[in-house]
């Protein structure tokens, strides 16, 4: 008889990940999937940011490719995924890391801003997921996806109800995908971090904010990108085959305290 440990793999070897948003923490996951042994392809509506991160990822001698994607585009997740398999000649695992949050008083924030938010964070997510299980689907092969929740996906912050009303919605728009996709052996799971300093946000974790925010944190730090990295491994792996519809959060306590 098998010992069931023998079945814990948490390795990514000759595997296919796409990633799409490389901005923020999609770059650390970029290289945390590439060093675990993937194959990576970095879809991004910026390819000079893309770039920067690809060669990062092949002076380790890794295997990384680009290609040009609008998140609001579900021609281009389609032509992204297809690219994926023309180079690779598959894919195993799709990531998306792509986000925007406007930061305004819900009492002046207009329909154009709201539309903007909740298009990409929430939209975008759901034809990303689309896109993606329908090639799995096609190829009658196991897929993971795989988001970027939020610990804002169970709390409330003030300024950010659009952010907050999107990341809440993906957490059950994942539930709900988990239900459905089951029978096609797709994995549909999320990572929520709490506050990470990346360039995107870095000039608002500052100040009197930063420190609440320590406090609030039973760990008494921010969380870091490295702190991310090792669920969305984890989530992309065998290891975690009979795991769907979750969402980790990785807050450093703070929905404990």
């Amino acid at each position: 008889m098998r010992n069931n440990w023998d079945c814990l793999d948490f390795c990514l070897d000759s595997k296919t990940v796409l990633i799409a948003g490389i901005g923020g923490l999609g770059s650390a996951i970029a290289q945390a999937v590439s060093r675990t042994g993937a194959n990576v392809l970095l879809a991004d509506i910026d390819l000079m940011a893309a770039k920067k991160i690809a060669k990062i990822i092949q002076k380790e001698r890794k295997t990384c490719e680009l290609y040009k994607m609008n998140i609001l585009n579900p021609a281009e997740i389609g032509q992204a995924i297809k690219y994926a398999q023309r180079i690779f000649g598959s894919l195993d695992v799709a990531i998306n890391c792509v986000g925007v949050n406007i930061r305004k008083p819900s009492l002046t924030i207009s329909e154009k801003e709201w539309n903007k938010v909740l298009d990409v964070n929430l939209k975008g997510a759901f034809f990303f997921a689309q896109k993606s299980a329908t090639f799995f689907i096609e190829q009658k092969r196991r897929g993971k996806i795989i988001f970027l929740a939020s610990l804002l996906s169970f709390v409330g912050m003030e300024n950010r109800a659009a952010y907050v009303a999107s990341k809440a919605g993906l957490v059950g728009l994942i539930k709900s995908l988990a239900v459905e996709w089951a029978k096609y052996n797709i994995n549909i799971n999320a990572v929520a971090p709490s506050f990470i300093p990346t360039p995107l946000n870095r000039h608002t974790l500052k100040g009197e904010f930063k420190q609440k925010i320590i406090e609030r944190t039973p760990f008494r730090r921010l969380g870091q990108p490295e702190d991310i990295v090792g669920a969305v491994v984890f989530l992309a792996s065998d290891a975690s085959n009979f795991i769907t519809g979750q969402t980790i959060l990785v807050d450093g306590g703070w929905l404990s305290g």
